[in-house]
C-alpha cells in the first residue's frame, strides 16, 4: 500500500488520541495519530482501533479526536478501525479511569476486564429489536419489600429514579432472589437497566428462574464465565446498543455498560469468587459503588451477613440500612442452640462419641426426619479425613518426603484409604511421629464423606446425600433425608422447601483460620445454613457445634448480621486494619520493594510495616526466578481514609517511575487486599 501523506487525514479532527493498550505504567496515557478520511466516520472515541507503535501492531482504543496535536514531531496514522461499535463508552471510560487511580493499576489491565475480546461473528446479530418488543413482562408484586423497615419507600426512590443505596439484610427463610427479581423488573418496566452480580453460576441460575416468571427469557442477559467468546461479546454488544436492560452474572459483569442505569446490585460481598485474581485485583463491589457514583444509580449490597466493608459505608452515612424489625426476623428464625466442641464435652457425651452427634442435636435431626423433612449437616471441609495429628502428642502429621499434610483419601468402596500426602500423593504405610516417635495416627479434621458415614451408621434407615465442590448437588426433594455438604454445596429443596433442621460441626476449623476475616466469613457461612432452616414455628431447629459464649456465636443465635458487623468494623479499628484504613499489599524481590519505597510518596499519615515472607500459598504470578531474586517477600503499606484514591495514586505514580528507571523487579501491587496474610 502507498504510503500516506498529511493530505491523506480527515477533513475534520483529523487527529485521535489513542490509548495503546500495552499493560505497561509509563505507557499507560493518550498517543496521538493521524485518522485517514476513509476512516473518520468510524474512528469515533470508544471503538477499537490498531495503531502500529514501537515497530509492531499493537490493539488501541480511541479517547477523543482533536483538531491539532501538541506533538512537535510528525504523527503516524492508525493502521485500521477494527469495529465501528463504541466498546468503550463514556461512562466505562470514567469508570476505568476511577478503578485505575484506586487500584494503582494500568487502564489497560481493567479494560481486559471490563470488555470481552472482539468476535466478528456476533457483529452480525440483530440487535434492534426494543426490549418490550422481546416478551411480555407481567407487573410485579413488590409486597416483600414491606417486611423491612423503610422498605416500601426505599423501593419508591429506586422506581422513581433517584440514587438511593443500601445494604440489605435479607430475612432467614426468605429467598434473597425473590424480591430482587420483583424490584428489577419493576426498574425495567420504568425503562431503566438493571445490573445484578452474584458470585457464582448457581446464583446465577437462580436469580434467573425467578425473573422468569415475570419476564420473558429473551428479556434477561446473563453474563458469566461459562459463556463462549461469540456469545459473551454479542451480549456484550446488546447491553452497549440498548437493547438488554436486566443483565445478571458474575465478577465480571459489573463492567456492563448498561444503559440509563438505574439499579445495581452485589449479594453476598463476602464471597472471595467476587475478587478479581489477575491485576488489579478488583472487588465487584467497589465496581459497583463506584458506579452508583459516577452514574448517579441505585445501589443494594445484600445478603444474609454483612462484611465490615458495607458496615462502614453505612456508619459514614453512603448507605443507610435495610433490615427488618427483630420481631419478623424471630418469626422467621428456627430456633438455634449451641452445643459446645471441646473434646470433654463430646467424651461425655456417648451418643457423640459414636456419631460425632451429641444427644440434643440427635433428637433435632431425629424430629425432622419424623415430619418427612430434610436434614443438612454442615462441614468445612471435603474428602474422607483431609487431616492427620500424631495419636500421642497431636504434632501435625507430615510426609517423610516433601513435609506436606498427610490425610486418608476415600478408597474405592467409598471408605478409608492409606494415609496419604496431599502434596505429592505418596502413600505413607510406617508414620513415625518426627516429636515423639508413636506411630499412632488421629483425625484432626473430618471430611465430608467419612462425616456421610458416621451419620449413616447412627440413622441407618436414612438416605444420606453428599454434596461438595467436587460433586455438587443441585437439588434434592423435599423428602426425608440427610444431606452432608460443605460451603456453598447445599443442595436446594424442590419446590422452595425449607431443610426441617440443621447441624453446623467442626466450626473450630472456621474460626482457627489465621486470616483476618476468618470470623466474619465463618458467620456468613453458618448465617447461610440457618437462612435455609424452617422457622421454628414449623419445627426447624439449628444445633452448632461451638463454644456458645463466643460473641459470633451469640450473634448466630440472635440472627444479628448487623450487630456481628459492627463487631468486626470495630475490632479492625482497634488494630489498624482494613476497611478502616486502606492497605496495600506490596510482593516481590527484597531489592525491588527497596527501591519502590524509595520512589514512592506515600500520603501523610502512611506506614510501612515489613517486608515479611509472603504468607502461606501465596506465589508472585510468572517465572519468578528464586535463585537470581532470592525469596519473594511482602511488605504492608497503611494509610489513613483520607481520600478513596489517596494511596493508589501514590504507588500507581511510583510504578510508573520505577518503569522509567528500567526496574525490571518483579513487583505484585494489591491495593486493600481480601488476604492481607
Amino acid at each position: 500500500m502507498a504510503s500516506r501523506t498529511a493530505s491523506d487525514a480527515a477533513a475534520e479532527l483529523p487527529v485521535a488520541r489513542v490509548l495503546p493498550l500495552l499493560g505497561l505504567a509509563h505507557l499507560d496515557r493518550g498517543f496521538d495519530y493521524l485518522v485517514p478520511e476513509a476512516d473518520s466516520a468510524a474512528a469515533q472515541p470508544g471503538v477499537r482501533v490498531r495503531i502500529r507503535f514501537g515497530g509492531q501492531l499493537k490493539d488501541a482504543i480511541v479517547l477523543e479526536r482533536l483538531a491539532t496535536s501538541d506533538h512537535g514531531g510528525s504523527l503516524r496514522f492508525i493502521e485500521r478501525v477494527v469495529s465501528a461499535d463504541v466498546v468503550y463508552p463514556p461512562q466505562i471510560a470514567r469508570l476505568v479511569e476511577d478503578l485505575a487511580q484506586r487500584y494503582a493499576a494500568v487502564r489497560s489491565d481493567v479494560i481486559r476486564s471490563a470488555i470481552p475480546p472482539r468476535h466478528a461473528g456476533a457483529e452480525a446479530a440483530d440487535m434492534d429489536t426494543d426490549w418490550e418488543e422481546l416478551g411480555k413482562a407481567e407487573e410485579p408484586d413488590l409486597s416483600a419489600w414491606s417486611s423491612y423497615q423503610f422498605g416500601e419507600s426505599f423501593v419508591d426512590a429506586i422506581v422513581a429514579g433517584h440514587a438511593a443505596r443500601a445494604v440489605w439484610q435479607v430475612t432467614p427463610g426468605e429467598d434473597w432472589a425473590e424480591p430482587l427479581a420483583m424490584l428489577a423488573v419493576k426498574v425495567a418496566l420504568g425503562g431503566s437497566g438493571v445490573l445484578i452480580v452474584v458470585p457464582d453460576q448457581r446464583d446465577v441460575d437462580a436469580l434467573e428462574a425467578r425473573l422468569r416468571c415475570v419476564v420473558a427469557a429473551r428479556q434477561i442477559t446473563t453474563l458469566t464465565a461459562s459463556l463462549g467468546p461469540q456469545a459473551r461479546y454479542r451480549r456484550y454488544l446488546s447491553i452497549l446498543r440498548g437493547q438488554a436492560r436486566i443483565v445478571i452474572g458474575t465478577r465480571s459483569a459489573a463492567f456492563a455498560p448498561v444503559a440509563r442505569l438505574g439499579l445495581a446490585v452485589i449479594i453476598h460481598d463476602g464471597d472471595d469468587n467476587l475478587v478479581e485474581p489477575r491485576a488489579p485485583y478488583h472487588h465487584a463491589r467497589e465496581v459497583l459503588t463506584a458506579r452508583s457514583s459516577i452514574e448517579g444509580c441505585g445501589l443494594i449490597i445484600g445478603g444474609y451477613s454483612r462484611t465490615a466493608e458495607a458496615q462502614l459505608l453505612v456508619n459514614s452515612g453512603w448507605a443507610h440500612d435495610l433490615v427488618a424489625p427483630r420481631d419478623i426476623i424471630r418469626t422467621r428464625s428456627p430456633l438455634i442452640r449451641a452445643a459446645g466442641d471441646s473434646d470433654f464435652a463430646m467424651h461425655r457425651d456417648p451418643r457423640a462419641r459414636s456419631s460425632r452427634v451429641p444427644s440434643q442435636a440427635f433428637d433435632a435431626v431425629r424430629g425432622a426426619l419424623t415430619r418427612g423433612r430434610p436434614v443438612l449437616v454442615h462441614v468445612p471441609r471435603a474428602g474422607y479425613v483431609p487431616a492427620l495429628a500424631c495419636g500421642s502428642c497431636r504434632t501435625p502429621a507430615r510426609c517423610r518426603a516433601c513435609n506436606g499434610p498427610l490425610g486418608i483419601p476415600p478408597s474405592d468402596d467409598g471408605h478409608g484409604g492409606t494415609p496419604t500426602c496431599r502434596w505429592c500423593g505418596r502413600p505413607e504405610t510406617h508414620f513415625r511421629c518426627a516429636t515423639c516417635g508413636s506411630q499412632a495416627l488421629r483425625a484432626v479434621v473430618l471430611g465430608a464423606q467419612r462425616t456421610a458415614e458416621e451419620i449413616g451408621r447412627a440413622f441407618p434407615q436414612v438416605r444420606v446425600v453428599t454434596s461438595n465442590g467436587d460433586r455438587m448437588v443441585d437439588e434434592i426433594p423435599d423428602a426425608a433425608c440427610i444431606v452432608v455438604a460443605t460451603a456453598g454445596a447445599h443442595p436446594r429443596i424442590a419446590g422452595g422447601g425449607c431443610y426441617g433442621a440443621a447441624l453446623i460441626l467442626d466450626t473450630w476449623i472456621s474460626l482457627g483460620r489465621s486470616d483476618l476475616r476468618a470470623t466474619e466469613q465463618a458467620f456468613a457461612t453458618w448465617a447461610e445454613v440457618v437462612a435455609h432452616v424452617a422457622p421454628h414455628r414449623d419445627g426447624g431447629e439449628v444445633v452448632i457445634m461451638a463454644p456458645p459464649e463466643a460473641p459470633v456465636v451469640q450473634e448466630l443465635i440472635r440472627f444479628d448480621a448487623v450487630g456481628a458487623a459492627q463487631r468486626e468494623l470495630a475490632e479492625r479499628a482497634e488494630v489498624g486494619f482494613p476497611p478502616t484504613v486502606h492497605m496495600a499489599a506490596v510482593d516481590g524481590a527484597r531489592d525491588g520493594l527497596d527501591s519502590f519505597l524509595a520512589v514512592a510518596e506515600l500520603p501523610e499519615g502512611s506506614d510501612v510495616l515489613g517486608p515479611v515472607e509472603l504468607p502461606a500459598g501465596e506465589k508472585l504470578a510468572g517465572e519468578y526466578d528464586i535463585t537470581r531474586h532470592g525469596p519473594a517477600q511482602r511488605l504492608l503499606i497503611r494509610s489513613p481514609l483520607t481520600s478513596r484514591d489517596s494511596l493508589g495514586r501514590a504507588l500507581r505514580q511510583a510504578l510508573t517511575l520505577k518503569a522509567l528507571r528500567k526496574d525490571d523487579l518483579p513487583l505484585r501491587v494489591q491495593v486493600d487486599p481480601i488476604n492481607i496474610g
